[in-house]
């Protein structure tokens, strides 16, 4: 009992001076890490209201004609849809891997135009800041193809994939909108089975009791994503990959499940559709900018309460990656930002 009333400073007396050190070092530490974790987060919540004020307008932009030497007029993703599809592209020193991506992509779309006269379509290459001959590469199919079929946005610096993709979504015209990497690492047919999965779901949506006062409703007017998905091919890629990659990789899906919630298996394939309607809503609110971008789009189709599917894609490990090791911290650094950041209220759209 006598003990209970002993000072402090008589309890530290009785303990080893290595012990009280060892004491004090990890108070210390504490309250560094502590001091530490509170201006991450605080710089975390700065940078998000800093993004989410970029995205408030759609900025006026202008297309060049190679041809013509005039310039054309961005449109907006307001706009109501003048092509059926729109193909989004972001490239970042893409010189050697673009052209044979997009004259396959290009064969195709011009031998289903020719099969089908409903089928209007323009590719959307956003040059996100190449250091290369990129935008030089992506002005000669302008040049062969006409800008009304193929056009190049130039951001001028390097902003990341997430905002080439967001850029290029709100300056297209199509009902539909698709996103596909440089490297034709998917097989740009395979859009076919994105395209089903979302007329499938549209079918849905307008014979639901609610969508029955409004038949006419058109493509372009309902709120669906459909996600290409690479997870039946996982156990081939564990089996390819070196031990480190697939350690990082099943941590980096573990905190993505833990941040998106489950849905969605495959949240990194490059080869997403949206209606125009549904980009219109995701693409004015999202946030990131770079790797972690497709996460975000997940997180926000929940919450805005876009119905959302994952269709398989067949897909080729392609040269040229531009994910590094240090690009899974930066992911990381991304994945605080969408649980973290709340200084707007990303759902009012007008």
């Amino acid at each position: 009992m006598a003990a209970a009333g002993w000072p402090l400073s008589s309890l530290a007396d009785l303990l080893p001076a290595s012990l009280s050190l060892t004491l004090f070092l990890a108070s210390l530490v504490v309250v560094l890490v502590l001091g530490a974790a509170a201006v991450f987060f605080e710089h975390i919540r700065t940078i998000g209201c800093s993004h989410s004020l970029e995205r408030t307008a759609v900025s006026a932009a202008f297309f060049e004609d190679p041809n013509s030497l005039n310039k054309v007029p961005c449109p907006s993703i307001y706009d109501p849809a003048e092509k059926y599809i729109s193909l989004i592209i972001p490239a970042y020193n893409e010189e050697h891997r673009l052209p044979e991506a997009l004259t396959e992509t290009l064969n195709y779309l011009k031998q289903r135009s020719s099969a089908e006269k409903s089928f209007t379509y323009e590719v959307l290459i956003v040059d996100d800041g190449s250091t290369d001959q990129t935008s030089k590469v992506a002005f000669e199919f302008v040049r062969r193809h006409k800008i009304d079929n193929v056009r190049v946005l130039l951001l001028g610096r390097n902003h990341g994939k997430g905002e080439a993709v967001r850029k290029g979504m709100l300056h297209s015209r199509g009902e539909l909108l698709l996103m596909l990497d440089a490297d034709g690492a998917t097989k740009v047919t395979d859009l076919e089975k994105l395209e089903d999965q979302v007329h499938a779901l549209a079918k849905k949506d307008k014979s639901s009791p609610a969508a029955s006062a409004s038949s006419s409703q058109r493509l372009s007017d309902v709120e669906i994503a459909v996600f290409g998905s690479r997870a039946h091919l996982e156990k081939q890629a564990l089996a390819t990959r070196k031990w480190y990659r697939n350690f990082l990789m099943k941590g980096f899906h573990m905190v993505v499940l833990l941040t998106a919630g489950p849905g969605i298996k495959d949240t990194q394939c490059g080869f997403k559709m949206f209606t125009r309607a549904a980009a219109r809503k995701l693409f004015t609110n999202i946030r990131l900018k770079r790797w972690c971008f497709d996460v975000e789009l997940v997180y926000l189709c929940k919450h805005l309460r876009i119905p959302m599917d994952e269709v398989c894609v067949n897909w080729t490990e392609i040269p040229g990656s531009k994910v590094r090791m240090t690009s899974i911290l930066h992911m990381v650094f991304e994945l605080l930002l969408i649980k973290n950041v709340g200084c707007v209220n990303l759902y009012a759209i007008s």
